[in-house]
């Protein structure tokens, strides 16, 4: 089964165009070759914006330190060498040829990893994992079968076993994933000030307070354009970085004939070799100058969601890589036969006068596009730590029908502008802010690699040979580009260590408070003895009516229903216990989203509800949940009735008495006993086949409802709910059995009562006997956190007029 995803120029997969055998028919290989040359076109204004605008800064914070006074021939030639070979090894060999094949359905970046990691390994600290999560089609890849070795097994064994270990695999993803939002405070700040500073060039009375105003006026703008969603500017994106990288081609190989083509020699890599020889450690400072050639590399595997990764290889091979070698090589060709030049403007002044003002205007879009599509990844990887609950919750809103990648926080967006500010006003200075992206450049580099190296062993299970040979290969290049990095930490590169263990901080904070969270309901479940010795009643008056009881128990019954039924002197007539957890995939497919059971006997009307989503699906996205649940519980009824499974060829993962039940408007058995017929153009009249019983919702709650529909969070965002009416008819008649159309009828006629949304407002607090550092992480912090974020009733998209909240205190 395979899932369903949005059709849109980001998204097409990469696949024959039919059904039909592509390798006899040219036609098939010319509309594959269509689509990946029109991806590939695409993919330049999205993934490669940061990497293109590289050559802005590379030799000038390479040249501006202390080997500035080995500006000679040779040092310039062993400068591009050095360039050179680390565009080649690690974002040419590394990313291109290697790290892409490490896609997660599909799916790229740091959690890509980490969730690959947590299926096949069993490292995950959240308990909320069920057997029937590994029935999900795209939990493992078709024909995968482990391989287990003596020393894999014992590894395994070893890291799955000990929290601690598991605990540092996810603070190192954390501290990856932060050093990406912090490339959204970075990657604007540097880009929009480097091509701004290239006025200077022809307007010597521009003083660098004015370039910062320009710049930071710019930004402003950049930020606030941010609810626009990127689709209705993205059509801009590739033209112009497309163009800018023609530019950049064109200008590197005038500049190579016209001044020195002797740089071609800088190819071999003995050059390299003699500027270490020659510069000593001032050559190995200069590291964190040349680490700026590689900014924006990881957009290469964190975009691949978008596009494919043959398309972002084509992009890179064809076009990217062969330009930015001429232009490094070109500036290289320019300052090696002027070096009385400012190298604070090498770019600008290599260019020919005649260009100046077009690749100046180009430049500043560049730098824009490349700020947008940093920013977008921003609001991404916030999404996904939101998923994991490693994030507090915020807005999330989608600015596109079209593109499910086209997200927008406005609480993350205003954050990110107000620090890219202050690092502009504060620094008012490239070099600066250089030496901070290099340290965050270099840190997510070797994240990545120490995660590759992982899938390798447990994912791949290619050996410890070759994740060795893998580490060793790219992990020293790094750790030495990092450790020169290290060295400008009180020039700036301190920035991205404190912004990055601020955001760590509150990401562990507030999945250390969810984990305890968790494991109190999980340690204090109500006994289904006790829940059967109530009876029917449970003990209180049931009153018409469905009530969604929201937990996080994907098993068991929490305590907070004890609770309620402690302090509610009424209850609903149907019961359904409803769990919302994210699992370790991008996306489950609508078919597999819903785990459906019973909780006691029959005449109890309990039900268990497990809504799973992957770490790249949006919550609440269902404009239609009561109605779709309604469905989906009539089907497990059915299929209770005939087996105690599911059948006719549905998808099963049993789990006790829980089944996969598929979209109501794939349900087979479900159909044939379901109508559906238009009421209006915006609601639909679903009649089910079995007895008849009628009823509807008081004139005063339908009051209210018109009172609140307008201002409902769903409506402003075109997904009002749908008004949906359940009538029965008699079209089955004898053919049902009488315990299911009892039921049903029960069901449809407290869903005509009314529905009702019941979640806990939980109050942790850390037990006495605690530490102090507990009690400051859950006392102080976590509840700070979760004082000052989304509730989740906002989060699931919960409608206000039927939400009830009861208290409760969790001393963890």
């Amino acid at each position: 089964m395979d899932c369903e995803r949005g059709i849109s120029p980001e998204n097409i997969a990469g696949v024959y165009p039919d059904d039909d055998d592509p390798h006899g028919n040219p036609r098939h290989w010319r509309s594959y070759y269509k689509h990946v040359l029109l991806l590939a076109y695409q993919s330049c204004g999205v993934v490669y914006g940061d990497l293109s605008t590289s050559p802005l800064y590379v030799y000038k914070s390479t040249f501006a330190g202390p080997l500035r006074r080995f500006e000679d021939e040779e040092t310039i030639f062993g400068v591009f060498s050095l360039v050179f070979w680390t565009v080649t090894l690690i974002p040419l060999l590394k990313y291109v040829f290697i790290v892409l094949s490490a896609d997660d359905n599909g799916e790229g970046g740091t959690f890509a990893l980490y969730s690959l990691l947590v299926r096949h390994a069993k490292f995950s600290l959240m308990p909320n994992q069920q057997a029937a999560d590994e029935e999900l089609s795209t939990y493992y890849k078709p024909g995968y079968a482990a391989h287990d070795t003596a020393i894999l097994r014992a590894l395994r064994r070893f890291l799955e076993n000990h929290s601690k270990s598991r605990t540092c695999l996810l603070l190192t993803v954390l501290f990856g994933a932060s050093l990406v939002i912090g490339d959204g405070v970075l990657t604007p700040a540097m880009s929009v000030l480097s091509s701004f500073s290239g006025l200077q060039v022809h307007s010597h009375t521009l003083s660098n307070g004015e370039v910062v105003i320009l710049s930071c006026i710019v930004l402003v703008c950049l930020f606030t354009l941010q609810h626009w969603g990127t689709h209705r500017v993205a059509f801009l994106f590739a033209p112009v970085i497309v163009i800018w990288l023609l530019l950049l081609g064109g200008v590197g190989a005038y500049n190579i004939f016209a001044w020195n083509p002797r740089v071609f020699y800088a190819l071999s890599p003995t050059y390299l070799v003699r500027f270490f020889m020659r510069t000593g450690r001032e050559g190995w400072i200069a590291l964190g100058g040349v680490l700026l050639s590689m900014t924006g590399t990881e957009a290469m595997f964190a975009d691949l969601g978008h596009f494919t990764a043959t398309s972002i290889r084509v992009a890179f091979v064809g076009l990217i890589y062969p330009c930015l070698v001429l232009q490094y090589m070109g500036q290289a060709a320019f300052l090696s036969k002027t070096p009385e030049c400012d190298i604070h403007f090498i770019f600008f002044q290599s260019i020919p006068v005649r260009l100046f003002w077009p690749v100046m205007v180009i430049a500043t879009l560049a730098s824009i596009v490349g700020s947008q599509a940093v920013i977008t990844a921003t609001f991404s990887i916030v999404r996904q730590c939101m998923a994991l609950g490693c994030f507090p919750r915020v807005k999330i809103v989608h600015t596109s029908s079209l593109i499910p990648g086209q997200i927008y926080s406005p609480e993350i967006n205003w954050i990110l502008m107000l620090v890219c500010l202050g690092v502009t006003v504060g620094f008012r200075d490239t070099m600066l802010i250089g030496n901070a992206y290099g340290m965050a450049c270099a840190g997510v580099m070797v994240v990545t690699t120490l995660l590759m190296s992982l899938v390798i062993v447990f994912v791949w299970q290619l050996g410890f040979i070759m994740a060795t040979l893998f580490l060793l290969a790219f992990g020293v290049v790094e750790v030495a580009y990092l450790s020169a990095a290290l060295m400008k930490v009180p020039q700036g590169g301190w920035l991205p260590l404190a912004f990055s263990l601020l955001v760590v901080a509150i990401m562990y904070t507030w999945h250390y408070g969810t984990r305890l969270k968790h494991t109190f309901d999980v340690q204090n479940k109500v006994s289904l003895r006790w829940i059967h010795a109530l009876g029917p009643s449970l003990g209180i008056v049931r009153v018409p009516g469905i009530g969604l009881i929201y937990s996080e128990l994907a098993t068991g019954v929490p305590a907070v229903f004890s609770h309620f039924v402690t302090n509610l002197p009424a209850f609903h007539q149907v019961l359904v216990f409803v769990c919302v957890k994210a699992v370790p995939v991008p996306h489950v497919c609508p078919e597999e989203r819903h785990l459906v059971g019973r909780i006691g006997p029959r005449d109890f009307h309990m039900f268990r509800c497990v809504v799973r989503y992957g770490y790249k699906d949006l919550l609440g996205e269902d404009s239609d949940f009561e109605n779709d649940l309604v469905l989906r519980i009539a089907e497990f009824v059915h299929m209770e009735a005939a087996d105690n499974r599911p059948s006719d060829g549905a998808a099963s993962a049993v789990e006790g008495r829980m089944a996969v039940v598929r979209r109501p408007s794939d349900l087979e058995r479900t159909g044939r006993l379901l109508v559906q017929e238009p009421v209006d153009e915006e609601s639909l009249v679903l009649r089910a086949a079995t007895a008849a019983t009628d009823g509807d919702k008081s004139d005063t709650l339908q009051s209210l409802q018109a009172m609140y529909e307008p201002e409902s969070p769903a409506a402003a965002y075109g997904n009002r709910r749908q008004r949906v009416r359940f009538e029965l008819s008699d079209l089955a008649g004898e053919h049902v059995d009488p315990e299911v159309k009892a039921e049903l009828a029960a069901i449809v006629e407290a869903k005509h009562a009314g529905v009702a949304y019941i979640m806990g407002h939980s109050y942790i607090k850390a037990r006495k006997s605690s530490n102090v550092f507990k009690k400051f992480a859950i006392d102080i912090a976590y509840n700070f956190l979760r004082k000052n974020s989304r509730g989740p009733a906002v989060a699931l998209n919960i409608p206000h007029i039927s939400l009830i909240e009861v208290g409760m205190i969790y001393y963890v």
